[in-house]
Formats: structure tokens, sequence, C-alpha cells
């Protein structure tokens, strides 16, 4: 057997050491990400007594955009969670939802598909970030009369001690929902609370007028050539109520009770987003536990100081180890995430099936479904006007 040259026995270390260097670079890319406003600590405010009638708003929100920024998404290796995303935007508003209603400050507060005319106030969102560690959502809220309430940025951290210990569940160890806390509940609570603190310094005739407006809107997106001139715009750039029909005008009866028939399509969708989150949730909850310890594995990794004696050493064979079995197993836990991930969306393909499938006879998406049931209601409203 020929005899390998010294020289290149003193060199492998070393050529090793190279790749393994640029391997443990590419893995952990510098990422800068924007810092987002943090709520901190938050506690709801409940309602102490009933709210007067003209506090009672309905509310309505939108199934959030997303808007993860680039530096975010490279941190997730080219989106490859977008799937997630795509159900995260139906979760989440389900959240704030359950918030608005445990406020005991709202009259009906709905999670719709779309931008809704019936409502007196209109939430919408869009989601900036969200991991297992952190979440910021862009926030608008606009009334009937066009008034804006909120247009801000909410953002929360997420702590180990927000997840649960073992999240192997089994049949001897189950899942028990009202054992866990949401990890960004004060998120939530914030924007409940700003939203009351908006609601309290308008006065009662302003209130009122939100109510009567969106009561003309929606007969104004039933039947625009008879409602149309009931409605104007102030000084202020607000819509107001130019004249209100009489409580007795038979037509506006007919508007009301489209609207009733409106608001039992729309909270039949509510009660499908409410199924797609207890659908979602255990799964979900797993998701972020293992992002948050991605995130902090990543933290830790960048964190970590990296000695430029150890390029220059031949004799750092242990040290070389032991960086190649944390960039080994760095590259198994991120397949294992991805395979999480994919597992998540597969568990949840049949409810989103099911929320997409067809309600009260109609078929598409939900978003396609709503679009048509209001067409519907214009059609009928039309059919029962042109009988009278």
């Amino acid at each position: 057997m020929s005899k390998r040259p010294d020289c290149l026995v003193r060199r492998l270390p070393r050529l090793l050491l190279l790749p393994l260097a640029a391997c443990t670079t590419l893995s952990t890319p510098t990422v800068e990400q924007v810092a987002y406003p943090q709520v901190g600590e938050v506690s709801l405010k409940i309602a102490e007594a009933e709210p007067g009638q003209h506090q009672l708003l309905d509310i309505g929100i939108v199934v959030f955009d997303d808007d993860e920024d680039e530096s975010a998404a490279r941190t997730y290796g080219d989106r490859v969670f977008a799937e997630v995303r795509d159900k995260e935007i139906r979760y989440l508003p389900f959240l704030l939802r359950k918030v608005l209603i445990e406020s005991q400050q709202w009259g009906a507060v709905r999670v719709l598909p779309e931008a809704d005319p019936s409502v007196d106030l209109l939430i919408s969102g869009k989601i900036l970030r969200s991991s297992g560690t952190e979440l910021a959502i862009q926030i608008d809220s606009a009334d009937s009369t066009g008034r804006s309430w909120l247009s801000a940025i909410y953002g929360d951290t997420a702590m180990l001690s927000d997840y649960p210990e073992n999240i192997q569940f089994t049949p001897s160890r189950p899942f028990i929902p009202s054992e866990h806390q949401e990890p960004y509940q004060d998120l939530y609570e914030k924007i409940g609370n700003d939203l009351v603190a908006i609601r309290d310094t308008l006065s009662v005739n302003d209130l009122q007028t939100i109510r009567d407006v969106s009561t003309l809107v929606y007969a104004n997106d039933l039947s625009p050539e008879s409602f149309g001139h009931m409605l104007a715009t102030n000084d202020a750039g607000l819509l107001e109520a130019a004249s209100l029909p009489a409580k007795n005008d038979p037509m506006l009866a007919r508007v009301e009770d489209m609207r009733v028939r409106h608001h039992v399509f729309i909270d039949t969708v509510d009660e499908y987003y409410g199924a797609l989150h207890d659908e979602m949730l255990q799964a979900y909850i797993m998701w972020r536990r293992h992002s948050y310890d991605q995130q902090e594995q990543l933290v830790s990794r960048k964190q970590e100081p990296i000695s430029q004696d150890f390029f220059s050493s031949s004799g750092s064979y242990l040290t070389m180890t032991q960086r190649y079995n944390r960039f080994r197993w760095s590259k198994i836990y991120q397949q294992e995430f991805q395979e999480l991930a994919a597992g998540f969306n597969q568990e949840l393909a049949p409810a989103i099936l099911e929320l997409n499938e067809q309600v009260h006879g109609l078929s598409g998406t939900m978003a396609e479904q709503y679009i048509q049931w209001r067409r519907i209601l214009r059609q009928l409203f039309e059919l029962e006007t042109d009988r009278i």
C-alpha cells in the first residue's frame, strides 16, 4: 500500500473546516428584522354594566391579509410555510373576535370573508410577522360613516412559559383546549381596549348616527335607486343621513327583513370560522412551539462567538466535530419543522374544504359564496319591490 504524503495529512483538517464554515454561515443568514412596537402586559377592560343600546355597535372582522416583510420570509426559508400562513389569516381574526365578545362592550361580533355593508364597525388586519416568538399585526378600523378608529401596528412577544411544557399529546394525556392560554393574548386585549377607548370619546349622537348610516348603507347596497339620495357626505368627509325614512315605511321594513336574512347567513359563516379555529387549535399550538424552539436556536447560534484561531489551527478536531454536529442537527431540526408544517396543512385540509363547501346552496370559496349571497338578496329585494 502506498503511503499518503505527510503534507496531505497535515492539510486535511483545514480543508475540511472550510466547507463546514461556509455551511454554517449559509444556514444562519444575518437578517436585520424590523422592530415593531410591543403592547406589553395588558388587562382586558370588561364592561362593569351593560352598555347603552347606542354603544352596542355590530362589528365585522374581515379575514386578515398576510404581508410579512422580506427579512422574515428569508428567515423561514423562502416562505416554505405559505400554506400555514393561508390558514392563519382565518385563525387570528377569530382570536380577536373572542376577546371583543369577552369584553361585553359590543353588539354582534363576526368574522367575515369580505367587507360587509351591514355592520356598524369594520376591522381589517394585515399580518406583518408571525412566529412562535413574535406576532405583529397592522390593524385598521372604520365605522359606517367612514370615520377611522384605528390604524396602528400591534406587536407582542411570547415566552417559553406561554406554551405547554409537553406537546406530545396522547390518549392518556389529551389536549384540553381550556388549559391553553393564547401566547399573544395581550395583543388582542390591547386592540379591544383601544376600540372601547375610542368609542367612549364619541357622543350619543355620534354613535346613533353610525347606526343610522349603517342601515342606509346596507339599504343603498340593496337598491341604490331607492336609497342613494338618503346619504350625503358632510364637510368632514363623513357619511351622514341626509334624510331618514319613516319608521313605518314599508320599503324600510323590507330592508330590515333582508338585513335579518343577511345576518343569519353571516352568523353561519362566523360559525364556520369558529369550527376552523377549534380544528386548528391543537396543531397550531404545536407548530408555534416548534417555531419558538427554532427561533431560539437561531438566536443562540448567531450570538455564539467564533474564534478565528479555530480556522488557523490544525489541532482543533474536537471543536470541528462539535460544530459539524451542531450544523447536522440544525438541518435535521429544520427538516422536522418543515415536515410539521406539511402535516399541519394536511391535518387541516378537511376543515378548510368544509369551510369552502356549499353554504345555503351556494358554491365556491367562502368569499365567493358571500358575494353570491349578496347578489341573491339584491335580486330578491328587487322582485319583492316590483310586486308592490
